[in-house]
């Protein structure tokens, strides 16, 4: 199946990105390394590409991250540099020799919508409870952003400059494991139509939410009659193996809550990609001119970004 060309539109969006490691593998069991690590990756991509977080959790198989974003060019950068100093800090610690990631990172853009919006943060949060894996969100022994929000549990982790390592290494000097390293933290914004609302006001939104998923689970479990797995067993799970029935379902172009505003991000994908289309068709005929549409990756050609605002002369 082709990839979807990138698209946020005008003006930038939030957007769900989710990661998927190859065959569904454990390779992000949560540990105290692992944590640190992934931790210290998200905080120095933020930082440089500064991205706006509004939630982040990391699960055995699979990570998601709500972010804002200006352009697919940000996008592109900034995951980018994460997922690939993840994979490689990853192969690191586990000693997996084969890729990381399954195929490149899934990017859904979010409506305006707060209903689309609160649905999807809802959907990110609920990791850990509503896979029946622990009882409370706070169990879960991996990364997850809900301490942070609730309990104001920054989200700190190391960067390790490898590329200091490998020339101190090159010189034949002796360096401790934590030489070369860095903290870093991760800054969580509020979502785009929270943010008229006050810091207290978020987080009691966020309360309720997260009481909402504990509660729906624990329903479930006693009509149903099944049990939580447990932090003891998720953090025993090795690296190699994988679930016995990976998660397998087709994601949409975007989330939306009305069917209106579905069918508009749907319209303007498509006037984008004609376009594109369009302007492909005349490079590839040899016209070196074709006019490809703002936000867009021509072949072999830099990113197409709009022209600053002329200043207003005196």
């Amino acid at each position: 199946m082709p990839r979807h060309n990138r698209f946020i539109p005008e003006g930038g969006a939030l957007v769900e990105i989710t990661d998927r490691t190859i065959q569904a593998r454990f390779l992000l069991v949560p540990s105290s390394e692992l944590n640190d690590i992934f931790l210290g990756v998200l905080g120095r991509a933020q930082r440089l590409y500064k991205v706006p977080i509004c939630g982040c959790v990391c699960m055995s198989t699979h990570f998601h991250l709500l972010g804002w974003f200006e352009d697919a060019l940000q996008l592109s950068t900034f995951m980018g540099y994460f997922a690939s100093n993840l994979a490689r800090e990853v192969a690191r610690l586990t000693g997996w020799t084969d890729k990381i990631w399954a195929r490149r990172y899934q990017a859904i853009v979010i409506s305006e919508e707060e209903a689309a919006q609160t649905a999807r943060f809802e959907y990110l949060l609920a990791h850990g409870v509503k896979e029946n894996l622990v009882e409370f969100l706070s169990q879960w022994p991996g990364v997850h952003c809900v301490r942070a929000l609730l309990a104001d549990e920054p989200l700190v982790g190391t960067w390790f400059d490898r590329t200091q390592e490998s020339c101190a290494r090159k010189r034949g000097e002796e360096f401790a494991p934590r030489q070369f390293a860095t903290k870093e933290t991760i800054t969580l914004t509020p979502l785009p139509c929270w943010a008229h609302l006050s810091e207290k006001q978020v987080r009691e939104r966020v309360a309720a939410i997260a009481q909402r998923i504990e509660k729906n689970a624990a329903h479930e479990r006693k009509a149903t009659g099944s049990t939580v797995l447990g932090a003891a067993a998720i953090l025993a799970q090795k690296p190699v193996d994988r679930p016995s029935r990976p998660k397998k379902s087709p994601a949409p172009l975007f989330h939306a809550f009305t069917r209106r505003v579905r069918r508009e991000l749907y319209e303007a994908y498509h006037l984008f990609l004609a376009a594109f289309r369009d302007a492909a068709e005349k490079l590839r005929a040899g016209d070196r001119n074709a006019a490809f549409p703002l936000g867009s990756f021509p072949p072999g050609l830099p990113f197409v970004r709009a022209l600053p605002p002329l200043a207003a002369s005196g």
